[in-house]
């Protein structure tokens, strides 16, 4: 199994638009805020790599 690296703000973009959602979407799809996904996005906080691993394996987009 490949180990998971802290994803970059626009990691999280990225894989965010290739699963075609929207921040609203993708934040409820992890049980967080909007907010606290803009962050992520913005590069204001960094994503937790649960959550990122969470993100992947919920929406099935490879890294």
């Amino acid at each position: 199994m490949k180990k998971l690296q802290q994803p970059t703000p626009e990691k999280i973009r990225a894989a965010r638009e290739r699963a075609g959602l929207t921040q609203t979407q993708a934040g409820a799809l992890l049980h967080v805020n909007l907010r606290s996904w803009q962050k992520w996005e913005g590069g204001e906080r960094a994503m937790h790599l649960a959550f990122w691993e969470l993100f992947l394996l919920k929406t099935g987009v490879k890294p």
